[in-house]
């Protein structure tokens, strides 16, 4: 069975929109099958969910946002989606990705850095 053809497209990631021309300069160029389009479009669209929920969390007082299951939720939909966009992207989206250090900043969650549980003051 042959490759299906692929598309060039224009991630946004800040603004959750796919283009088949490119728009504003901080756009990611991706190579898609239809397949992998459902895929992206998925992707941003959990994304979109996520943050609708780690939005309405922010809002409660006494929760911490350290171990907050929505914003771990939106890490993890944000890891996956510049993991997916490094996969498909252009060689310049990969570039572009890699120089960000994007995906290991995403990665390490600092929690075993000094004052994360050693009784800080600030770890409160």
């Amino acid at each position: 069975m042959p490759d299906e053809p692929k598309t060039s497209y224009y991630v946004s990631v800040n603004h959750g929109i796919i283009r088949d021309v490119p728009g504003d300069s901080n756009e990611f160029e991706v190579l898609l099958s239809k397949d992998e389009l459902t895929v992206l479009q998925d992707l941003l669209q959990n994304l979109r969910q996520e943050d609708n929920y780690a939005f309405r969390r922010a809002a409660v007082p006494y929760k911490s946002a350290d171990h907050d299951d929505a914003a771990e939720q939106f890490d993890d939909g944000t890891i996956r989606l510049y993991r997916y966009l490094h996969r498909v992207g252009s060689a310049q989206t990969q570039q572009t990705i890699e120089q960000l250090g994007v995906l290991s900043k995403l990665e390490n969650t600092g929690y075993e850095d000094k004052g994360y549980g050693d009784g800080s003051p600030t770890n409160k």
